[in-house]
């Protein structure tokens, strides 16, 4: 007998699954999904994930065999953690919350994790800032039996770049898979909106769904507002648009709940304008459709267009989309500063994955590796949870990846534009101005919030408090508030990362 012990998720092949394994498809979804885990464990093992489409986590107990079966899909769109107790006991589950309240679990903090968060500003890797509780990583699964753990590798990133295609070969390609995927990613008795920037791959998600309301955040400062664009997008479209207009008061409010949500911190400043437009979203929609996954898939960043110049030098220094303090500086401000933990360690084993690969190839897997899973899809689905809406990426999807994988860079990036084919494919729903459009990137107005005394109170008083006295060398720290304060803008995001991890240290170790 197979038991399903914990699950989250949605699997989009369901009807073909339920054809092939012969399951009742006018199941209610819940028990459809249930059943579907069961027979594709029955029936293809550990090998499983490889007949699933879609974003999973969960855990199955094979009361036969007295064993335990958890697996977390290819992307790692969701989340799956485990501890193992003083005793020998594995707890696990798909939030650390559970883990947490479960006998045998002691909170601990791992402080080794601070020195990484500080240049990534996320929590990259299998360790969490709970001394003991570790993530399971993307494409992989976890045998517990006999009180031993064994933990597999079933899928990785691999490229096989493909000269033979043209550009308009792979944007139909593109177009042909999305067109086969967005059928499945709601049943016809659902009903779905679709967050909305003024970027290409949310009005291409848009474009290709037949929902009629589409979603977007704002601000009153003009300059790093998409919603005129989102709404520009959305007329042409013949959608509707409802928009969140996010205030700095607002802003700066949610950022305990967010860094307690999130449950370890995060210093992504766009995170804490997500969560605010989950919470908008969800008094009008159970379901929204986001556009994650193309920048890394298919060369998105306008850091990828500096590459080639790059070149093997990327090993030394390129852990993902974010690195903004170096060792000396973390030395300088860290009261306790190890030299054996460093950032690059992390993407060590991807370099040697992709040796003989193109530099852009080589940065993209390090980013859908390390970055997706670590900020992007944590922050997508800790704040969507929260808010009680369930968010599904179209683009996140492996028969997406696989053409992205075949893909010649040349495709990708060029001296003129990113996400070339992916552009290309969106202009056959999108007018050109849309699909060609500059990345603006998620940008919030934090960098000059932050400097403001109206709305700052906060990050002053946890930079001077107790708390930073723990971990950093005050006047070190003041000093970047100072510098940031006094006009150095660059320093937004140390002191912003320095300040969520203040807060979520104080959710978790002080208020709890």
């Amino acid at each position: 007998m197979i038991i399903v012990k914990e699950y989250r998720g949605h699997i989009r092949n369901w009807e073909a699954l339920c054809k092939e394994l012969n399951i009742d498809a006018s199941l209610k979804r819940e028990a459809r999904e249930e059943e579907i885990l069961i027979r594709a464990y029955q029936t293809w093992g550990c090998e499983m994930a490889d007949h699933m489409h879609g974003m999973f986590a969960f855990a199955l107990w094979d009361e036969e065999e007295k064993k335990l079966f958890c697996l977390r899909d290819q992307f790692g769109t969701k989340p799956f953690y485990y501890y193992e107790t003083a005793d020998g006991q594995l707890l696990y589950g798909t939030m650390i919350s559970q883990i947490m309240e479960k006998p045998g679990f002691v909170k601990e903090l791992n402080e080794e994790m601070l020195q990484l968060y500080l240049s990534l500003t996320y929590v990259a890797g299998e360790n969490t800032f709970f001394k003991g509780v570790k993530k399971l990583l993307p494409g992989r699964y976890l045998i517990w039996q006999n009180g031993k753990m064994k933990i597999e590798r079933y899928w990785k990133p691999e490229f096989h770049p493909d000269e033979s295609k043209s550009l308009e070969d792979w944007a139909n390609e593109i177009h042909s898979t999305l067109k086969e995927i967005m059928p499945e990613v709601k049943t016809a008795d659902e009903k779905a909106e679709s967050f909305l920037s003024g970027g290409v791959d949310s009005s291409y998600v848009l474009a290709m769904s037949d929902v009629k309301m589409s979603d977007s955040c704002g601000y009153d400062e003009a300059r790093f507002d998409e919603s005129p664009l989102a709404k520009e997008t959305a007329d042409i479209l013949g959608r509707e648009n409802s928009r969140c207009r996010i205030t700095p008061e607002a802003y700066f409010d949610i950022v305990p709940w967010v860094m307690y949500n999130m449950e370890q911190p995060l210093g992504d400043a766009s995170a804490i304008a997500f969560a605010l437009g989950c919470r908008a979203t969800a008094e009008h929609t159970d379901i929204c459709y986001s556009g994650e996954g193309a920048d890394e898939f298919f060369g998105g960043y306008n850091m990828y267009r500096n590459a080639e110049r790059y070149g093997d030098n990327l090993k030394t220094f390129y852990v993902g989309n974010t690195n903004i303090m170096k060792e000396d500086e973390k030395k300088r401000i860290l009261k306790k500063y190890d030299p054996d933990v460093l950032p690059i360690e992390l993407a060590a084993g991807i370099y040697e994955e992709t040796e003989g690969l193109d530099p852009l190839t080589k940065m993209s897997d390090v980013d859908i590796q390390i970055w997706l899973e670590g900020d992007i899809y944590l922050n997508v689905d800790k704040m969507s949870t929260a808010a009680g809406l369930e968010v599904r990426m179209p683009l996140t999807d492996r028969r997406i990846f696989d053409i992205a994988s075949r893909m010649p860079s040349c495709y990708k990036v060029n001296e003129e534009q990113n996400k070339v084919a992916f552009r290309t494919a969106a202009a056959k729903v999108l007018p050109e101005e849309i699909a060609f459009r500059k990345k603006l990137g998620f940008i919030v107005p934090i960098r000059i919030w932050m400097a403001d005394d109206r709305y700052n109170k906060d990050v002053r008083e946890k930079f001077q408090s107790d708390i930073a006295e723990k971990f950093f060398n005050m006047e070190e720290i003041q000093a970047i508030f100072d510098e940031y304060v006094g006009g150095n803008s660059d320093n937004w995001r140390k002191v912003w990362t320095i300040y969520t991890f203040l807060v979520w240290y104080d959710e978790y170790f002080v208020k709890r």
